[in-house]
């Protein structure tokens, strides 16, 4: 554990922070409101690349969370951001949903399966076997090859569902060509969120459920991590890993007093 700074800026994921399977985790509203109240800059960060930051403000909504859209920030907009510094004015073929052609259209990109620069892979709910296979022979012909996220499953009601980071592995296996993930772990994603809010490393802290993905990318980003344990997570499994988070608690519940 390191000794507490202190904080000026606040990142957090959302699923399994502050929202549990569509649900408030509770706390989470308090949790927001003085965050909000604070007048102090945050974000809410996402793997999900399937919603645009609107979408998921409404759907935050619902759930009692007031978050403005523009401190939203996800792994499709990192990936946007990422592709406009690579070659700004670029082309690419996205198999993904409204949150990633959104993000690429607004930066300038041409969505395109006629000799795109980058074959660019985000979630979706319905991946197709022909999007697939023509994602394959594009980065065959020499395409590059993106993807928003490595998450292999997500969560439905009716169970696990296969994500990005799943259908990325069967493009590889296919092509022999790894894909450059955005978003976390790679810490390329909290640094585009910090330089959103203008924040400074050593003051800022992240919130996150999940020690392969949330503590491990803010700690190479030089963030103060906080584990959460409402999420993936549990207690037991945290030592198992070679590194730690800065502070653990039960949920942004108990960070209230922190803000």
């Amino acid at each position: 554990m390191t000794e507490r700074k202190r904080i000026d800026y606040w990142l957090s994921d959302m699923d399994g922070v502050l929202v549990h399977e569509g649900r408030p985790v509770p706390g989470a509203d308090i949790f927001i409101k003085r965050l909000s109240d604070s007048g102090k800059p945050f974000r809410v960060l996402t793997n999900n690349s399937i919603y645009t930051p609107r979408d998921l403000s409404v759907r935050l909504a619902a759930a009692g969370l007031e978050v403005p859209e523009q401190s939203i920030w996800t792994s499709a907009l990192a990936t946007a951001e990422f592709l406009d510094d690579q070659r700004p004015g670029g082309s690419a073929y996205v198999i993904g949903e409204a949150g990633l052609t959104t993000a690429l259209h607004e930066v300038g990109y041409i969505l395109t399966d006629l000799d795109p620069d980058y074959v660019v892979l985000g979630e979706t709910r319905t991946y197709s076997f022909t999007q697939i296979t023509r994602a394959i022979r594009l980065i065959e012909n020499g395409a590059r090859f993106i993807a928003t996220n490595p998450d292999p499953i997500g969560p439905s009601t009716e169970g696990s569902l296969p994500a990005c980071g799943a259908v990325a592995a069967m493009i590889t296996k296919a092509t022999g060509v790894d894909p450059y993930f955005v978003g976390k772990p790679n810490p390329r994603m909290m640094r585009s969120a910090l330089n959103a809010i203008e924040g400074h490393s050593e003051t800022t802290a992240m919130i996150g459920d999940r020690m392969d993905t949330d503590v491990v990318c803010g700690m190479e980003a030089g963030l103060y991590t906080i584990l959460v344990l409402t999420g993936v997570t549990q207690p037991q499994q945290i030592d198992r890993f070679p590194y730690r988070p800065s502070l653990v608690v039960e949920s942004v519940a108990d960070l209230v007093d922190l803000v």
